[in-house]
Protein backbone atom coordinates (compact mmCIF):
# COMPACT_ATOMS: atom_id res chain seq x y z
CA UNK A 1 0.00 0.00 0.00
CA UNK A 2 1.04 3.59 -0.22
CA UNK A 3 1.88 5.52 2.54
CA UNK A 4 3.10 8.42 4.43
CA UNK A 5 6.40 7.34 6.97
CA UNK A 6 8.99 8.58 8.65
CA UNK A 7 12.55 6.40 8.91
CA UNK A 8 13.54 8.16 11.95
CA UNK A 9 12.12 11.22 14.02
CA UNK A 10 13.22 15.08 12.81
CA UNK A 11 12.05 18.02 10.21
CA UNK A 12 9.56 17.54 8.28
CA UNK A 13 11.93 16.37 4.93
CA UNK A 14 11.58 12.91 6.87
CA UNK A 15 8.80 12.45 5.59
CA UNK A 16 8.41 10.67 2.51
CA UNK A 17 5.45 8.75 0.47
CA UNK A 18 5.98 5.16 -1.02
CA UNK A 19 5.08 1.63 -0.65
CA UNK A 20 4.73 0.17 2.99
CA UNK A 21 3.84 -3.25 3.91
CA UNK A 22 0.03 -3.95 4.18
CA UNK A 23 -1.07 -3.77 8.36
CA UNK A 24 -1.63 -7.62 9.39
CA UNK A 25 -4.85 -7.81 11.69
CA UNK A 26 -5.66 -9.67 14.41
CA UNK A 27 -8.44 -11.60 14.65
CA UNK A 28 -10.06 -9.00 16.77
CA UNK A 29 -9.40 -6.11 14.39
CA UNK A 30 -10.72 -4.52 11.24
CA UNK A 31 -8.97 -3.83 8.36
CA UNK A 32 -10.20 -0.14 6.81
CA UNK A 33 -9.57 1.45 3.59
CA UNK A 34 -8.85 5.16 4.37
CA UNK A 35 -10.61 8.02 2.51
CA UNK A 36 -9.70 10.85 4.83
CA UNK A 37 -6.47 11.39 7.02
CA UNK A 38 -6.54 14.53 9.37
CA UNK A 39 -3.25 16.03 11.00
CA UNK A 40 -3.25 17.46 14.27
CA UNK A 41 -0.89 18.95 16.38
CA UNK A 42 0.08 15.94 18.30
CA UNK A 43 0.99 14.48 14.76
CA UNK A 44 3.66 17.14 14.47
CA UNK A 45 4.90 16.58 18.21
CA UNK A 46 5.71 12.98 17.56
CA UNK A 47 6.98 13.30 14.03
CA UNK A 48 9.49 15.84 15.14
CA UNK A 49 10.44 14.03 18.53
CA UNK A 50 8.97 17.06 20.55
CA UNK A 51 6.50 14.26 22.37
CA UNK A 52 8.87 11.89 23.94
CA UNK A 53 6.71 8.70 22.56
CA UNK A 54 8.01 5.45 21.57
CA UNK A 55 6.98 4.49 18.09
CA UNK A 56 7.71 1.66 15.36
CA UNK A 57 10.00 2.18 12.97
CA UNK A 58 9.46 3.15 9.78
CA UNK A 59 6.51 4.86 11.33
CA UNK A 60 3.26 6.30 9.76
CA UNK A 61 2.16 9.50 11.83
CA UNK A 62 -1.81 10.52 12.25
CA UNK A 63 -4.48 9.70 14.62
CA UNK A 64 -7.66 11.02 12.72
CA UNK A 65 -9.44 8.50 9.70
CA UNK A 66 -12.64 8.50 8.18
CA UNK A 67 -12.71 5.13 5.96
CA UNK A 68 -14.69 1.91 5.09
CA UNK A 69 -13.91 -1.61 6.92
CA UNK A 70 -12.36 -3.91 4.30
CA UNK A 71 -12.78 -7.00 6.62
CA UNK A 72 -13.16 -8.33 10.08
CA UNK A 73 -11.05 -10.43 12.41
CA UNK A 74 -12.96 -13.17 13.30
CA UNK A 75 -13.84 -12.12 16.96
CA UNK A 76 -14.78 -9.25 15.93
CA UNK A 77 -18.56 -9.00 15.92
CA UNK A 78 -20.96 -5.53 15.69
CA UNK A 79 -19.12 -4.56 12.41
CA UNK A 80 -19.25 -5.98 8.51
CA UNK A 81 -17.23 -5.47 5.76
CA UNK A 82 -18.47 -1.91 3.96
CA UNK A 83 -19.41 0.09 6.64
CA UNK A 84 -18.65 3.85 6.93
CA UNK A 85 -16.49 4.51 10.13
CA UNK A 86 -14.28 7.18 11.86
CA UNK A 87 -11.48 6.80 14.23
CA UNK A 88 -8.90 8.77 16.51
CA UNK A 89 -6.73 6.72 18.70
CA UNK A 90 -4.06 5.38 15.62
CA UNK A 91 -0.88 6.67 15.49
CA UNK A 92 0.04 6.47 19.29
CA UNK A 93 1.37 4.42 21.97
CA UNK A 94 3.13 1.85 19.27
CA UNK A 95 0.03 2.02 17.01
CA UNK A 96 1.08 2.76 13.12
CA UNK A 97 -1.05 5.74 11.90
CA UNK A 98 -3.44 7.02 9.16
CA UNK A 99 -1.55 8.63 6.61
CA UNK A 100 -1.76 5.37 4.31
CA UNK A 101 -3.91 3.34 2.52
CA UNK A 102 -5.13 1.24 4.86
CA UNK A 103 -4.90 1.26 8.94
CA UNK A 104 -5.47 -2.02 11.45
CA UNK A 105 -7.59 -0.48 14.18
CA UNK A 106 -9.36 -2.40 17.77
CA UNK A 107 -13.08 -1.58 17.20
CA UNK A 108 -12.88 0.01 20.44
CA UNK A 109 -11.54 3.25 18.55
CA UNK A 110 -13.79 2.98 15.65
CA UNK A 111 -16.83 4.92 15.42
CA UNK A 112 -19.76 4.86 12.65
CA UNK A 113 -20.29 7.39 10.52
CA UNK A 114 -23.89 9.36 10.46
CA UNK A 115 -25.89 9.27 7.26
CA UNK A 116 -25.59 12.58 5.70
CA UNK A 117 -22.47 13.15 7.78
CA UNK A 118 -19.49 13.53 5.04
CA UNK A 119 -16.03 11.27 5.03
CA UNK A 120 -14.32 15.15 5.28
CA UNK A 121 -16.25 16.19 8.41
CA UNK A 122 -15.94 12.51 9.97
CA UNK A 123 -12.60 12.86 9.89
CA UNK A 124 -12.36 16.27 10.69
CA UNK A 125 -14.26 16.22 14.14
CA UNK A 126 -12.33 13.24 15.26
CA UNK A 127 -9.84 14.02 17.85
CA UNK A 128 -10.89 17.73 17.91
CA UNK A 129 -14.36 16.67 18.82
CA UNK A 130 -13.51 13.84 21.52
CA UNK A 131 -11.60 16.50 22.90
CA UNK A 132 -14.17 18.73 23.26
CA UNK A 133 -16.95 16.33 24.51
CA UNK A 134 -14.52 15.00 27.42
CA UNK A 135 -13.60 18.41 28.20
CA UNK A 136 -16.74 20.39 27.98
CA UNK A 137 -19.03 17.39 29.76
CA UNK A 138 -16.93 14.52 31.58
CA UNK A 139 -14.41 16.84 33.27
CA UNK A 140 -16.28 20.88 33.62
CA UNK A 141 -19.58 19.34 33.75
CA UNK A 142 -20.88 22.26 31.93
CA UNK A 143 -24.61 22.53 31.66
CA UNK A 144 -27.28 24.30 29.85
CA UNK A 145 -27.72 28.47 31.36
CA UNK A 146 -24.41 28.53 32.36
CA UNK A 147 -21.49 30.42 30.72
CA UNK A 148 -18.17 29.58 29.43
CA UNK A 149 -15.23 31.76 28.30
CA UNK A 150 -13.21 30.06 25.12
CA UNK A 151 -9.45 31.68 24.46
CA UNK A 152 -8.60 30.78 21.09
CA UNK A 153 -12.06 30.51 19.85
CA UNK A 154 -11.05 30.81 16.25
CA UNK A 155 -9.25 27.64 16.01
CA UNK A 156 -10.10 23.76 15.24
CA UNK A 157 -10.49 22.99 18.98
CA UNK A 158 -12.23 26.80 20.54
CA UNK A 159 -14.56 26.48 17.09
CA UNK A 160 -15.78 23.18 18.10
CA UNK A 161 -15.94 23.67 22.00
CA UNK A 162 -17.89 26.90 20.89
CA UNK A 163 -20.19 24.67 18.67
CA UNK A 164 -20.92 22.16 21.40
CA UNK A 165 -21.39 24.45 24.46
CA UNK A 166 -23.79 26.19 22.38
CA UNK A 167 -26.18 23.16 21.53
CA UNK A 168 -26.36 22.53 24.88
CA UNK A 169 -27.71 25.56 25.82
CA UNK A 170 -24.30 27.74 27.13
CA UNK A 171 -23.67 31.27 27.08
CA UNK A 172 -20.41 31.40 24.90
CA UNK A 173 -18.17 34.47 24.63
CA UNK A 174 -14.62 33.74 23.01
CA UNK A 175 -10.98 35.27 22.05
CA UNK A 176 -9.29 35.11 18.65
CA UNK A 177 -6.38 36.68 16.76
CA UNK A 178 -8.03 38.71 13.72
CA UNK A 179 -11.75 40.34 12.53
CA UNK A 180 -12.57 37.40 10.19
CA UNK A 181 -11.80 35.11 13.21
CA UNK A 182 -13.95 37.22 15.57
CA UNK A 183 -17.08 37.11 12.43
CA UNK A 184 -16.47 33.22 12.74
CA UNK A 185 -16.65 32.71 16.19
CA UNK A 186 -20.00 35.14 16.59
CA UNK A 187 -21.37 32.78 13.93
CA UNK A 188 -20.90 29.91 15.63
CA UNK A 189 -22.75 31.15 18.49
CA UNK A 190 -20.57 32.90 20.57
CA UNK A 191 -22.66 36.00 22.24
CA UNK A 192 -19.46 38.30 22.75
CA UNK A 193 -16.10 37.97 20.86
CA UNK A 194 -13.09 40.21 21.18
CA UNK A 195 -9.60 40.36 19.57
CA UNK A 196 -6.96 38.94 21.86
CA UNK A 197 -4.67 41.13 20.17
CA UNK A 198 -6.51 44.62 21.21
CA UNK A 199 -5.71 46.18 24.42
CA UNK A 200 -8.39 45.70 26.65
CA UNK A 201 -9.65 42.88 25.77
CA UNK A 202 -10.14 41.73 29.11
CA UNK A 203 -11.88 44.57 30.63
CA UNK A 204 -14.25 44.33 27.43
CA UNK A 205 -15.21 40.59 28.15
CA UNK A 206 -15.50 41.68 32.16
CA UNK A 207 -17.31 44.23 31.03
CA UNK A 208 -20.03 41.69 28.71
CA UNK A 209 -20.06 39.22 31.41
CA UNK A 210 -19.70 41.15 34.81
CA UNK A 211 -20.92 37.67 36.79
CA UNK A 212 -17.66 35.73 35.49
CA UNK A 213 -17.31 32.70 33.97
CA UNK A 214 -18.36 29.22 34.93
CA UNK A 215 -16.12 27.47 32.58
CA UNK A 216 -13.14 28.45 31.33
CA UNK A 217 -11.11 26.83 28.44
CA UNK A 218 -7.33 27.46 27.25
CA UNK A 219 -6.22 26.17 23.79
CA UNK A 220 -3.65 28.58 24.02
CA UNK A 221 0.26 26.55 24.06
CA UNK A 222 1.16 29.57 27.09
CA UNK A 223 -1.80 30.05 28.94
CA UNK A 224 -2.20 33.06 31.30
CA UNK A 225 -3.49 31.87 34.81
CA UNK A 226 -4.00 35.50 35.95
CA UNK A 227 -6.07 36.59 33.06
CA UNK A 228 -8.25 33.08 33.14
CA UNK A 229 -8.73 33.60 36.71
CA UNK A 230 -9.65 36.78 36.69
CA UNK A 231 -12.69 35.99 34.26
CA UNK A 232 -13.68 33.11 36.54
CA UNK A 233 -17.25 32.96 38.89
CA UNK A 234 -17.32 31.56 42.31
CA UNK A 235 -17.00 27.25 41.89
CA UNK A 236 -15.36 27.79 38.53
CA UNK A 237 -13.42 25.20 36.20
CA UNK A 238 -10.70 25.85 33.95
CA UNK A 239 -9.96 23.21 31.40
CA UNK A 240 -6.37 22.36 29.74
CA UNK A 241 -5.47 20.82 26.67
CA UNK A 242 -2.29 22.53 25.31
CA UNK A 243 1.16 23.73 26.25
CA UNK A 244 3.13 20.70 27.25
CA UNK A 245 6.09 22.71 27.68
CA UNK A 246 4.40 25.75 29.37
CA UNK A 247 5.47 26.86 33.40
CA UNK A 248 3.49 29.75 33.40
CA UNK A 249 3.02 31.98 36.81
CA UNK A 250 -0.42 30.58 38.78
CA UNK A 251 -2.45 32.91 40.96
CA UNK A 252 -2.90 30.65 43.79
CA UNK A 253 -4.98 32.94 46.14
CA UNK A 254 -7.83 34.24 43.59
CA UNK A 255 -8.00 30.57 42.34
CA UNK A 256 -8.49 28.83 46.03
CA UNK A 257 -10.37 31.71 46.74
CA UNK A 258 -12.47 31.63 44.40
CA UNK A 259 -13.52 27.69 44.82
CA UNK A 260 -12.02 27.21 41.47
CA UNK A 261 -11.19 23.70 39.67
CA UNK A 262 -8.39 22.64 37.34
CA UNK A 263 -8.32 19.90 34.43
CA UNK A 264 -6.16 19.02 31.82
CA UNK A 265 -6.11 16.18 29.82
CA UNK A 266 -4.39 14.16 26.72
CA UNK A 267 -7.82 12.84 24.70
CA UNK A 268 -5.81 10.05 23.60
CA UNK A 269 -5.23 9.18 27.31
CA UNK A 270 -8.67 8.80 28.13
CA UNK A 271 -10.36 5.23 28.38
CA UNK A 272 -12.03 3.89 25.61
CA UNK A 273 -15.38 3.92 27.10
CA UNK A 274 -15.56 7.52 27.56
CA UNK A 275 -13.68 8.16 24.29
CA UNK A 276 -16.53 6.24 22.85
CA UNK A 277 -19.02 8.15 25.13
CA UNK A 278 -17.54 11.46 23.27
CA UNK A 279 -17.58 10.23 20.46
CA UNK A 280 -21.64 9.16 20.38
CA UNK A 281 -22.06 12.65 20.98
CA UNK A 282 -19.80 14.14 18.32
CA UNK A 283 -22.11 12.12 15.75
CA UNK A 284 -25.38 13.63 17.26
CA UNK A 285 -24.21 16.54 17.20
CA UNK A 286 -22.70 16.21 13.26
CA UNK A 287 -26.21 14.32 12.42
CA UNK A 288 -28.54 16.86 13.06
CA UNK A 289 -26.39 19.63 12.05
CA UNK A 290 -25.31 21.20 15.21
CA UNK A 291 -21.26 20.55 15.09
CA UNK A 292 -19.35 21.16 11.63
CA UNK A 293 -15.90 20.95 12.14
CA UNK A 294 -13.52 23.45 10.77
CA UNK A 295 -11.02 22.82 7.83
CA UNK A 296 -8.49 25.03 6.81
CA UNK A 297 -7.12 23.17 3.81
CA UNK A 298 -6.87 19.90 1.65
CA UNK A 299 -4.16 17.85 0.55
CA UNK A 300 -3.25 14.57 -1.16
CA UNK A 301 -1.27 11.88 0.17
CA UNK A 302 1.67 13.00 -2.04
CA UNK A 303 1.28 15.97 -0.54
CA UNK A 304 1.72 14.79 3.46
CA UNK A 305 4.85 16.65 3.92
CA UNK A 306 3.62 19.67 3.06
CA UNK A 307 0.21 19.37 5.09
CA UNK A 308 2.73 18.72 7.58
CA UNK A 309 4.86 21.68 7.47
CA UNK A 310 1.28 23.99 7.53
CA UNK A 311 -0.07 22.03 10.60
CA UNK A 312 3.79 23.00 12.43
CA UNK A 313 3.28 26.69 11.55
CA UNK A 314 -0.03 26.93 12.62
CA UNK A 315 1.02 25.19 15.73
CA UNK A 316 4.57 26.45 16.45
CA UNK A 317 4.43 29.61 15.03
CA UNK A 318 1.03 31.27 14.46
CA UNK A 319 -0.13 34.80 13.56
CA UNK A 320 -3.44 36.49 13.53
CA UNK A 321 -3.46 35.78 9.43
CA UNK A 322 -3.08 32.14 9.86
CA UNK A 323 -5.31 29.04 8.67
CA UNK A 324 -7.05 27.79 11.31
CA UNK A 325 -9.28 24.33 11.28
CA UNK A 326 -8.30 20.80 10.33
CA UNK A 327 -6.03 20.13 7.52
CA UNK A 328 -6.80 17.07 5.74
CA UNK A 329 -5.27 14.29 3.54
CA UNK A 330 -7.20 12.63 1.18
CA UNK A 331 -6.26 9.18 0.58
CA UNK A 332 -8.39 7.59 -1.64
CA UNK A 333 -11.00 9.77 -3.81
CA UNK A 334 -13.65 6.96 -4.19
CA UNK A 335 -14.36 3.28 -2.97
Amino acid sequence: MKAAFIRSKGPVDNLEVGEFPNPEPGNDEVVIRVVISAVNPIDVYIRSGMALMNVPMPFIPGCDFSGVIESVGNQVQGWSAGDRVWGSNQGLLGRQGTLAEKVVCHPQFIYPIPDGVTFESAAAGGLVGITAAIGLFQKAQLMSGESIFVSGGGGAIGSTVIQMARAVGAHVAATSSSDEKVRECTGLGARFVQKYTDPGWMDAIRHAVPAGFDVLWETSRSPNFDALVSLAADNARLVLMAGRDARPEFPVGPFYVKGCALFGFAMFKSPPHQQREAAHLVNDLMAHGKLLPKIAAHFSLHEAANAHSLQESMTLNPSPNSPTGKILVHISDTL
